[in-house]
C-alpha cells in the first residue's frame, strides 16, 4: 500500500478514503491522530494492527461538535455538557457510558467511550466532510514518541494507511487531558494542556487523579479505561533516566531563585558525571534541558560530543510539551545509547510534561538526596 500525503486542500478526498473504511492520519492541536470510522470494528481492528496495539487500550472517538457526541453516549450528564461548553473544541477527552452506537471494538471492551472534538480547523473540517465519528488514537506505532509532524507519521505507519493530512506542526505537543465522567467523582486519567485547576474551577469541585497517573501503569489485569494507562508510552530507544532532587521534590520547585540556582547546578553535576561516566564506557549519550541550564552542561569530552537538546523555558511549560516527542525522537535519529533529563515545576501544564517524561523514561527517575 502507498501512503500519500496531502496538505489541508486534501480534506474531501481524505473523508472518501474514510466512508472506504480506509484509515487517515489527521492534525490536531495536540498530537496527529489515527483516524477512522469510530463505528466500524473492522476499521477499530485495522487501526490496532496498524499501530501494533493491544486491543483492550480503548480508543478516542473525535467529533465536531458536542451535537455529534450525543448519539455516541447513553447519558450526557449536565457536567459533562458544561465541560464540552467550556473546553471543546480543545484537548479535553471525557470518558462517557456509551450507547449501542459504538462497537466495543473501539472501546476496548468498555462499557464507556472516551471523546473530544479537536481544537483544528482542517480536522473539523475533516470530520463533518466524512459524517461520521473518527476513531483517532495517536499516528505512530504503539510505545513510541507520539507524531507532532506528518513526516514523524509517515516513517512510522508508511505503507500501512491510506493518507496523511498534514497541517505542519501541533501547536501543544501533547496529548488531550481525559477526564473520566462515568462514575460518581470525576477522575483524571491522563494529564493535559487543560489542568486539573482549570477542570475543578469548571466543575465547582474537586478532581481525583488516577493513581495509574502517578505510578505510571494501572498493572497487570487491569483494563485500562483511557490510552497510556497501563503499556510502555512515548518512548524513544535509548535507556532514559530523569533527574530531581529531594529538596525540590518537597518544595515543588516553590524556591527562592539563589535554592533553584543551587538545585539546577546539583542536578547538572550528577548529569555530567553520569554521562562522562557513560561516554568512557562507549555510549552516545544525550542531555534534554531547559533554555535555564542549558549553560551548566559539558558539550563534549575529548573528541566525543554530547547531544544535548532544548526543550524550552520552565517559565512555560507549553514551550517544552510542544518539542518534547520531535526530541525524542531526534534522539533516536541520532542513535543515542543513553539520555539524561532534567524534572520540572509539576504545576499547571507541568504536571503534563512530568508525566510524559516519567513515561518516556519508563519511570526511571534518580532521586538526588543531601548526601549525594
Amino acid at each position: 500500500m502507498e501512503t500519500i500525503i496531502k496538505g489541508i486542500d486534501g480534506v474531501e478526498e481524505a473523508a472518501e478514503v474514510i466512508k472506504r473504511g480506509g484509515l487517515v492520519a489527521f492534525p490536531t492541536e495536540t498530537v496527529y491522530g489515527l483516524g477512522g470510522n469510530a463505528l466500524d470494528p473492522e476499521v477499530a481492528r485495522r487501526i490496532y494492527a496498524a499501530k501494533g496495539r493491544p486491543s483492550d487500550n480503548p480508543l478516542i472517538v473525535h467529533v465536531s461538535s458536542a451535537e455529534e457526541a450525543e448519539p455516541l453516549v447513553s447519558v450526557l450528564s449536565e457536567t459533562a455538557r458544561r465541560l464540552m461548553s467550556r473546553f471543546w473544541p480543545g484537548p479535553l477527552t471525557l470518558v462517557l457510558p456509551k450507547s449501542e452506537r459504538v462497537p466495543y471494538e473501539t472501546t476496548g471492551g468498555l462499557d464507556t467511550v472516551a471523546l473530544r472534538c479537536p481544537e483544528n480547523k482542517c480536522t473539523l473540517e475533516f470530520i463533518r466532510a466524512c459524517g461520521l465519528p473518527i476513531a483517532g488514537p495517536s499516528a505512530n506505532t504503539s510505545g513510541k514518541p507520539s507524531p507532532t509532524e506528518a513526516r514523524h507519521v509517515y516513517e512510522d505507519l508508511q505503507g500501512r494507511i491510506e493518507m496523511i493530512l498534514d497541517d505542519g506542526e501541533a501547536s501543544i505537543g501533547v496529548e488531550s487531558t481525559i477526564l473520566d465522567l462515568s462514575g460518581e467523582t470525576p477522575t483524571l486519567l491522563r494529564p493535559g494542556a487543560v489542568t486539573a485547576a482549570e477542570l475543578e474551577s469548571a466543575l465547582g469541585r474537586s478532581v481525583v487523579i488516577d493513581p495509574a497517573v502517578l505510578s505510571g501503569s494501572v498493572g497487570e489485569g487491569v483494563h485500562p479505561k483511557a490510552p497510556g494507562m497501563k503499556y510502555r508510552h512515548y518512548a524513544p530507544k535509548a535507556k532514559m533516566t530523569l533527574v530531581t532532587t529531594a529538596f525540590l521534590r518537597e518544595k515543588d520547585f516553590r524556591v527562592a531563585e539563589s535554592e533553584r540556582v543551587r538545585e539546577d547546578e546539583r542536578i547538572a553535576d550528577f548529569i555530567n558525571e553520569e554521562t562522562e561516566i557513560s561516554v568512557k564506557a562507549g555510549n552516545r549519550v544525550g542531555i534534554l534541558c531547559c533554555r535555564e541550564t542549558e549553560e551548566l552542561y559539558r558539550t563534549g569530552y575529548g573528541n566525543i560530543k554530547v547531544d544535548i537538546k532544548l526543550l524550552g523555558s520552565r517559565e512555560d511549560p507549553l514551550s517544552m510539551t510542544h518539542t518534547l516527542f520531535r526530541l525524542l525522537r531526534e534522539f533516536d535519529a541520532d542513535a543515542v545509547d543513553e539520555i539524561f533529563a532534567e524534572s520540572y515545576p509539576e504545576r499547571g501544564v507541568g504536571f503534563a510534561l512530568m508525566n510524559r517524561l516519567r513515561k518516556a523514561s519508563g519511570m526511571r527517575e534518580e532521586l538526588l538526596t543531601e548526601e549525594e
